[in-house]
C-alpha cells in the first residue's frame, strides 16, 4: 500500500510504525468506530533539534472489518485509512483532509 504513495511523499516516511491492531484501546464516544489513528509528532511540528521516538499509525483490523462487506472492501478501507492517517503524519488537520 504504501508502494502507492507518490514517491515525494513516499521518501520523506521515517521514524514511522506502522501497527495493526484488533481494537483501539477504549472506543472514543464520537458516532462512529474508530478504524485508525496516528500518535506522534506531526512532520510540520518537529524539530531537528530534539529527538523523538517514532511515530505510530494504527489500522484497527476488526472496526475496519465492521464497516465492509467483501475483501475488496477491507482493502479499500485499510488504503483510505492509511492514506488518512499519513496526512496527519505530514500534519493535516481533519478538515484538510476532508478537502481532499
Amino acid at each position: 500500500m504504501l508502494d502507492s504513495l507518490p514517491e515525494p511523499f513516499r521518501v520523506r516516511l521515517a521514524n514511522l510504525a506502522i501497527m495493526v491492531e484488533d481494537f483501539p484501546p477504549s472506543e472514543p464516544r464520537r458516532g462512529g468506530l474508530l478504524l485508525g489513528l496516528f500518535s506522534g509528532v506531526p512532520r510540520t511540528q518537529k524539530s531537528v533539534f530534539a529527538a523523538t521516538p517514532p511515530d505510530h499509525i494504527y489500522l484497527y483490523q476488526k472496526n475496519i472489518e465492521a464497516v465492509c462487506s467483501t475483501e475488496s472492501e477491507v482493502a479499500r478501507q485499510i488504503r483510505d485509512t492509511l492514506l488518512h492517517e499519513i496526512g496527519h503524519y505530514f500534519g493535516l488537520s481533519e478538515d484538510e483532509l476532508r478537502n481532499i
